[in-house]
């Protein structure tokens, strides 16, 4: 891998951290009111490198949340059992509760939430998913729970013209319910199987913002592919997913206690690296809320 390359744009200092994705940005105080010229610049360097890294962002949850709103309307999560009882627009990626206290590894939540560690974007299982997300790391562990992105605007290029031909034009279901078969998860209540019922999207897509094509599958969704029996169509998911996880696409990052990650889902996926359960991680998630449907490709 290449140096890591350091340039300067307005106030900001951006350092390079993978060749395909990945960037640190210093020069934002979280904590501050953003100006009109700066979060301009922010998004483009955003929509440049898809994954920016925000070091030493000591915010408060309600700053968090405050901060996303520069870049859109935070998403509220439909299950309750990870949603913050205290800030709403707060994901929870945790298996600390809100008093402080571990959870056992079998406690639902720390079962449910340890499927982050397989590939998927976020919100991909609603009729508009989620734009980008915000995550702060409360508490980092050291044994593990990394979190790996991979562009998949390099995978789709990357990709033979067979495998396009076989998605191009077509759609992947993309079912919350779904990741409650992988795992031995308590079964979805009928409140969350109707807030969240299945949806079909475009297996690829064209970046409302960049124009460029990418790959959009979220493995731990998708239980079907159109026009596919259900062995093909896991086939090639299983396929698709194996190339997206090729090094040359994937930036890992190695959290410090008030990293803030802000990550874009349209042209995305990641999965977080596994640690020992018994050690506290305590993540704070903001998702920005899509405005439109998936633009086919």
């Amino acid at each position: 891998m290449s140096a890591p390359t350091e340039a300067s744009i307005a106030r900001l200092t951006v350092r390079k951290l993978h060749p395909a994705l990945g960037a640190e940005v210093r020069g934002i105080d979280m904590r501050r009111p953003l100006d009109a010229a700066t979060a301009r610049e922010l998004q483009d360097i955003w929509m440049e490198h898809l994954v920016l890294v925000f070091p030493g962002q000591h915010v408060t949850d309600a700053e968090h949340v405050a901060f996303t709103r520069y870049f859109g309307e935070p998403e509220i999560f439909h299950q309750k059992i990870i949603r913050s009882e205290r800030v709403k627009e707060i994901f929870r990626v945790s298996n600390v509760n809100e008093d402080g206290v571990l959870m056992p590894p079998d406690h639902p939540v720390a079962q449910q939430l340890s499927l982050a560690q397989f590939w998927h974007t976020d919100s991909s299982y609603r009729e508009i998913p989620c734009t980008g997300a915000l995550l702060h790391g409360v508490e980092v562990s050291r044994t593990g729970g990394e979190t790996q992105f991979t562009n998949m605007y390099l995978v789709y290029d990357a990709l033979s013209e067979d495998l396009k031909r076989q998605i191009e034009g077509r759609k992947a279901q993309h079912d919350f319910g779904h990741m409650h078969t992988q795992a031995n998860l308590k079964p979805l209540t009928e409140e969350e199987k109707a807030a969240m019922p299945p949806v079909w999207q475009p297996m690829v897509r064209k970046h409302p913002v960049t124009g460029r094509k990418a790959l959009y599958i979220s493995p731990i969704y998708n239980d079907a592919v159109e026009g596919m029996t259900p062995d093909d169509s896991r086939r090639l998911i299983v396929e698709l997913t194996r190339i997206a996880a090729d090094p040359r696409f994937v930036y890992t990052h190695r959290w410090e206690t008030d990293d803030v990650l802000m990550w874009d889902n349209r042209c995305t996926m990641h999965q977080v690296t596994p640690f020992d359960p018994r050690e506290r991680r305590v993540m704070h998630r903001t998702t920005i809320m899509g405005q439109d449907r998936v633009m086919a490709a």
